[in-house]
């Protein structure tokens, strides 16, 4: 009989045997590794933490420093070959600038004949990198030390580059903080309404649905206009966050009270209880890793929307406020059609948002499928 299994399991083909031998996290990362568009925006998002981390280092210049002769400048373009031929370092042309004597407007051009190299490691404006580490190096600038805009230059002449720069740090980390804020909450009051129902489970849901029948914006509109004009950026900050997560738990206790109501009556936590189990144990231990990577999958879409709700508050003016630097606040600078005509680049945090919000959702896709490995 053993000769007989053993005849049947080298008949069968490694991958079928590996796969039937492999562990339920072996399974969901190896399914998630089939999702390609959700590996590819891992590393996306990852590069953006990375950039939000590092930002003074990444950044080219202080995002904050003003540049009458660069007022709206347009993005100069980085180049290996022009008109006079290949070049193996990058570089960049510098402006020609003319006054329009009928709107008196600045009219930049391009000096083709002129070369501003780039290089990597430059000594740039000193910085504090995690507050704590004094440096002046940035990742890259010109060897010069002239300013270059890769991105063009806002209405006071400030890098539009290192302000998205900047930026990225406050959008991307108040969508992982307000995220994390709103996972203990949905956690906490879900699960307590699916184990104890009654009229605790009566109670939240009718808290979950009176949360989710008031209007979107105005709700914004008036927890935002609670915030104290006076607070300082981390304040505010602190506080748009907390409000974006008191907002954005809902949906998520949703999910956990109607998984717990289907698992408080499985036999495993029936037996979990009948050998002692405090309720705590039963709860975190028993329960809620049995669909905790649902959770994750739900937690990783509920981010973009995050990151969508600050953008439009601060768009909006609701939210965060210069001189704090967001995707949202900078694209206040875009507001009006007459700033899109003539500086469509003021567009380009817009650009940030979408590819940060499609990661997510891409990630979020993935783990959603990841949750259950064995579906085809």
């Amino acid at each position: 009989m053993a000769q007989n299994t053993q005849g049947v399991e080298a008949t069968k083909d490694p991958k079928q045997l590996r796969y039937e031998t492999a562990s339920q996290w072996q399974l969901m990362w190896w399914k998630f590794l089939d999702h390609k568009l959700a590996v590819i925006s891992t590393a996306v998002v990852i590069l953006l933490l990375l950039i939000a981390a590092f930002a003074e280092f990444v950044a080219p210049q202080d995002p904050y420093i003003h540049r009458s002769q660069f007022v709206n400048a347009p993005p100069q373009v980085i180049r290996f070959w022009d008109e006079n031929g290949f070049s193996l370092r990058p570089f960049v042309h510098d402006y020609e600038r003319e006054r329009d004597m009928r709107t008196l407007r600045t009219i930049y051009t391009f000096d083709t004949d002129s070369r501003i190299y780039l290089r990597f490691f430059v000594e740039g404006t000193e910085y504090e990198l995690f507050s704590l580490i004094p440096s002046s190096v940035r990742l890259f600038g010109t060897e010069s030390g002239e300013p270059v805009f890769l991105f063009g230059a806002d209405r006071l002449g400030r890098d539009l580059f290192s302000r998205v720069i900047y930026g990225t740090r406050i959008s991307m980390t108040i969508g992982f903080i307000g995220v994390v804020l709103s996972f203990v909450l949905g956690i906490t009051i879900g699960g307590l309404a699916g184990y104890y129902g009654g009229i605790i489970d009566t109670i939240v849901q009718r808290i979950i649905e009176l949360l989710m029948s008031i209007p979107t914006i105005p709700l914004w509109m008036g927890l935002a206009a609670a915030v104290p004009r006076d607070w300082s950026n981390v304040q505010v900050y602190f506080a748009i966050t907390i409000i974006l997560s008191l907002i954005g738990w809902t949906n998520l206790a949703r999910v956990v009270r109607s998984q717990f109501l289907s698992l408080r009556e499985e036999d495993f936590v029936m037996a979990a209880q009948l050998m002692g189990a405090s309720k705590f144990r039963v709860v975190f231990l028993h329960m809620l890793p049995s669909f905790i990577s649902y959770v994750i999958a739900a937690v990783t879409l509920a981010i973009p929307t995050m990151i969508l709700t600050e953008t439009a508050l601060s768009f909006l003016g609701l939210g965060l406020r210069p001189p704090t630097i967001s995707w949202g606040v900078l694209l206040q600078e875009a507001q009006n059609i007459r700033s899109v005509a003539l500086t469509p680049w003021l567009m380009i945090p817009g650009l940030f948002v979408v590819i940060a919000v499609l990661s997510l959702n891409f990630v979020g896709d993935g783990l959603r499928d990841a949750a259950d490995p064995y579906t085809q």
